[in-house]
């Protein structure tokens, strides 16, 4: 089977309830090519395109009101300068932020419809400052500036505050309310150490803030925090962390998922008797909660590595789950498609690291792919994956690690690649292969690894510093020298970034000693470099500089570059493209 059916399965994501119509939502779907806006009939079980730009749309929102108003966010070359603009119900498109140079990241919107907020960069490139902005006047004003990144959650039911969220590092953040008239903040979550909060929520009389958090825990666990006396309650603790949290719209009820090593699992969570019923669900990954305004149906998305990303609802009072949307079905592909083991291996210090294992269902032994997920805080999870489905398929088996570093597995798993621990994690890479290796159903000679973002530049230290384990190797928008990534990342990453790898000022001797643009002449593996030209986060010059050097020393090495693509590649044709070239790359080198 050719690539083509595998990756044009289109996909419908991000499901937003009207907020007084229980029969209409708003999602996201690529059926065309390029992620657009769509609207959802209950009435007649259809939908209908809302959009038609020649640019992605990143998401979309209704806002109360009348004529149907939503809110859209778009950016041009997915160069991640987000813009926010007003749907009509015709849909005409009316700019709201219109400042291109800058990010703007829509906060939600005031109970009376009126009023929306948002977060930007358009202040200074290195922080972002809150604003809110009337949607008759199209006026907007700054209600709070910060000498980091700040973002607005949530419009207080009371119309004069907002909930707003200050990042610390990726891993750690506060949540206060700012008056909008007097600009000043009370910080609700002020704590020493490490702590995220996310996913909050306002109870029915306002006094109360749902949300979830790791402070003092492995596992982001939900907690309720009094807004008068300042008093924190935890009502709901795993082993794994919980996610996707949301409150129904008569605040009654909470959903949330837990994360099982990758594999979400739903609840219902009830606030008048402390009940947990479990959403039946396929098995996957699922995001996107929404409630519909009666509150007796709950949308979500799941993709799973068999099922493709569509929309789901949930009956809350027959408690059966339905697919909503069939945008993904393809009964060709579907036929074909491989659910991953879980499995884990004891690297060199004793650690396990936790993997998913797709097995052909031809006889070995068989050529493999290690796929490395970026971040590093991030998580390789059991989702549609088109190109490794693909490869599964052809006879490759896949293996897809969440190595020391990853998210997902508690606190103290994802600090153990922090700065001068880097090289542990590609040890464990290493420690991977010997693993493979040592698998009769494996080929010991047929390894090859690929990653993008943070796992790209762990594909290049891996062929770098263990050159002996690798047989052919892809690159995708990877890091090749600490040193020119954050001197030349976009401005407001680069404090961000630091706090993980390291800094230009202390770091400087550590990033020489492994960065892989200086041991080029280690790699033994073949390697195929695929970059966007558009990159605001690891800027195609890593991509750049590494090909060259490559050339220069004749070592075999293609380079793939993409005009109108960023960071990730949303195109389908590019998608095409990519994946036909990575094909017919490790085609020629391993099989």
């Amino acid at each position: 089977m050719h690539i083509d059916p595998f990756l044009f399965l289109p996909a419908a994501s991000q499901p937003k309830y009207h907020p007084h119509m229980a029969n209409r939502l708003l999602y996201i779907s690529n059926v065309t090519g390029l992620p657009q806006a769509y609207e959802y009939n209950g009435n007649n079980g259809h939908s209908h395109r809302k959009t038609y730009t020649n640019e992605r749309i990143m998401f979309a929102s209704y806002v109360p009101g009348p004529n149907n108003t939503a809110i859209i966010g778009m950016d041009q070359g997915v160069n991640e300068r987000q813009q926010l603009y007003l749907l009509s119900e015709a849909g005409e498109l009316t700019p709201l932020t219109n400042s291109s140079d800058h990010i703007h990241v829509y906060g939600g919107y005031s109970s009376d419809g009126k009023w929306i907020t948002w977060s930007s960069n358009r202040r200074d490139p290195k922080y972002f400052d809150v604003y809110i902005q009337n949607l008759e006047s199209l006026e907007f004003t700054c209600v709070y500036e910060g000498r980091g990144r700040s973002d607005p959650l949530l419009w207080h039911p009371d119309g004069e505050q907002l909930l707003i969220k200050r990042t610390n590092t990726n891993l750690d953040n506060d949540l206060g309310l700012v008056n909008i008239h007097t600009k000043k903040v009370n910080w609700l979550t002020s704590h020493k150490g490490e702590a995220s909060f996310h996913n909050p929520h306002f109870s029915k009389d306002h006094k109360k803030l749902y949300a979830l958090s790791n402070y003092e825990r492995e596992y982001a666990s939900l907690l309720m925090i009094n807004l008068e006396t300042n008093e924190w309650t935890w009502l709901l603790e795993y082993s794994w962390d919980m996610e996707e949290l949301t409150i129904n719209p008569t605040k009654t009820n909470l959903a949330y998922t837990i994360n099982e090593g990758g594999i979400s699992k739903a609840f219902l969570y009830s606030l008048l008797d402390g009940t947990e019923v479990q959403i039946p669900t396929e098995q996957g990954v699922i995001s996107g909660f929404s409630f519909s305004t009666n509150g007796a149906d709950l949308a979500f998305d799941l993709n799973g590595a068999t099922h493709p990303t569509d929309l789901w609802t949930y009956c809350i009072h027959t408690n059966e789950t339905n697919r909503l949307t069939y945008t993904s079905y393809s009964p060709v592909v579907e036929d074909v498609l491989v659910e991953p083991e879980q499995r884990s291996f004891e690297s060199f210090d004793g650690i396990q690291i936790p993997f998913f294992y797709y097995k052909p269902k031809q006889k070995g032994p068989h050529p493999v792919i290690v796929f490395v997920h970026g971040g590093p805080e991030s998580q390789i999870r059991s989702v549609y994956n088109p190109f490794l489905q693909y490869f599964v398929h052809q006879g490759f088996a896949v293996c897809t690690p969440n190595v020391r570093g990853s998210t997902g597995f508690g606190k103290t798993f994802s600090h153990l690649d922090d700065k001068r621990k880097r090289m542990d994690a590609v040890r464990d890479l290493d420690e991977l292969a010997r693993w493979l290796k040592g698998n009769h159903d494996v080929h010991p000679d047929k390894i090859a690894i690929m990653g993008r973002s943070y796992g790209g530049f762990m594909v290049l230290a891996a062929i770098t510093h263990f050159p002996e384990q690798w047989a052919a190797a892809i690159d995708i928008v990877g890091i090749s020298s600490f040193k020119s990534f954050l001197e030349n990342t976009s401005i407001w990453r680069r404090q961000m970034r630091e706090a993980e790898y390291g800094s230009l000022e202390e770091d400087i001797d550590f990033f020489n000693e492994i960065d892989p643009i200086h041991r080029t002449a280690d790699i033994t593996a073949p390697l195929l470099v695929l970059h966007g030209r558009n990159d605001p986060r690891v800027p195609v010059t890593e991509a750049e500089q590494l090909v060259t050097d490559l050339e220069m020393r004749k070592h075999p090495v293609s380079y793939l570059c993409f005009e109108d693509e960023g960071h990730f590649f949303v195109r389908t044709e590019n998608n095409r493209t990519a994946y036909t070239e990575t094909a017919s790359f490790l085609a020629k080198w391993l099989q």
